[in-house]
């Protein structure tokens, strides 16, 4: 065996190791029982193709423990979907390797196989509650980033004072997420009663009006921070691109989908009504003479 194709062994030796340490800690951590079987399986499955590496690679290796540390970081911030969804993420490079050594054993192959196909449909059998209610979550964020930061728009330019802009937000934003959590709570209790839905009506409300009021709260506040109403609305759009941007990464590393598209979809929608609000708001001042 040649050097470079011994170090591609150590490698994906390596990974494996670490990987099976990462579920191990997950799966301590986690209080769902089954949510615990599924990770532990998968585990042992990491651990017996590192012990199949170490057969080839005559050595021992130590998992990367920094990476331990991110990814069981992650799962605790974001969910146990996310952090193994975003952990999977990046194991093209290891693909890569386990293609450049098919040739040393048959059993690689096998291996390979695993890690495309078994692992995957073990993590669809994790279930995770707020991967559940993630519609409602996108319900309240979007129509607080739409609504209230097209509102902010109108009325940095029609008041062009920053508290008084700050107070007005937040008593339109608070009322609007009240109306989302109770529209949100009528809207799953009839989709439950006509689909025989597991999802909770009051759970996905709260969800709901919880995502709508944080969100309320990130776009106003550059406004209690800056005397200056034209700096504060630039820090709301920034806010508002970074929630998109954070959001949409989260949904769709957890769902698997395509990230670009769905963030200029949402940035684009969001900051095209600011700009007419923004303009409506001028038309405002200047056809009714308001000056505060």
């Amino acid at each position: 065996m040649n050097e470079s194709l011994q170090k591609k062994i150590i490698i994906a030796q390596r990974n494996e190791l670490t990987e099976s340490v990462i579920y191990r800690e997950l799966a301590r951590r986690t209080k769902d029982s089954r949510n615990r079987q599924v990770l532990e399986r998968i585990a042992q499955e990491e651990e017996a193709h590192a012990l199949f590496w170490a057969s080839l690679s005559k050595q021992e290796v130590a998992p990367k423990r920094l990476r331990v540390v991110l990814y069981v970081a992650l799962a605790k911030i974001f969910g146990i979907t996310f952090g193994i969804k975003f952990m999977e993420s990046k194991e093209n490079a290891a693909q890569n390797v386990y293609a450049a050594i098919r040739e040393v054993s048959p059993q690689i192959e096998q291996i390979i196989n695993d890690e495309e196909r078994h692992e995957h449909e073990l993590m669809q059998l994790i279930n995770e509650e707020r991967l559940a209610y993630v519609s409602s979550i996108v319900l309240g964020l979007n129509d607080a980033l739409v609504e209230l930061t097209g509102a902010l728009a109108g009325f940095t330019l029609a008041l062009q004072n920053a508290r008084l802009i700050a107070v007005v937000g937040l008593i339109t934003g608070i009322a609007a997420s009240m109306s989302m959590a109770a529209s949100e709570y009528l809207a799953t209790k009839h989709e439950s009663a006509a689909e025989n839905s597991a999802k909770s009506p009051l759970k996905a409300s709260i969800y709901t009006g919880s995502a709508y009021v944080v969100t309320v709260i990130i776009l106003i506040l550059p406004y209690l921070l800056f005397d200056d109403f034209v700096v504060s609305f630039l820090f709301v759009v920034a806010n508002a691109l970074a929630i998109i941007f954070l959001f949409t990464f989260y949904v769709c590393v957890a769902k698997e989908l395509s990230f670009k598209k769905r963030f200029f979809e949402m940035a684009g929608l969001s900051t095209g009504i600011a700009a007419v609000n923004f303009l409506i708001g001028l038309g405002i001042r200047t056809v009714f003479g308001v000056d505060v």
